[in-house]
């Protein structure tokens, strides 16, 4: 059931920063979770690990800072990969 929830967590998150980069009608839902989820990962570890932001103890529990880390990371990586060219 958890990855479930990843899925749908990470499609949503991808969805959200896609708006915010507006790349969202290159994306497919497909694109959109792993966007969403890599970004999770990705605002994770800069916000939590690197510059020492929010709980970085509350690993799987919901709260709105980590989803807000969450599209943040996600915006991160769609940057970089407007960067690299991947979109537009």
């Amino acid at each position: 059931m958890g990855w479930i929830i990843t899925l749908i967590v990470g499609g949503i998150i991808g969805w959200l920063a896609s708006k915010v980069m507006g790349t969202d009608a290159q994306q497919g839902i497909i694109a959109n979770i792993v966007v969403g989820i890599i970004g999770s990962a990705l605002g994770r570890w800069v916000f939590g690990s690197v510059l020492g932001i929010g709980a970085a103890g509350n690993a799987g529990a919901f709260s709105l800072t980590g989803l807000g880390f969450g599209i943040l990371g996600a915006v991160i990586l769609l940057f970089l990969l407007k960067k690299l060219g991947i979109f537009k």
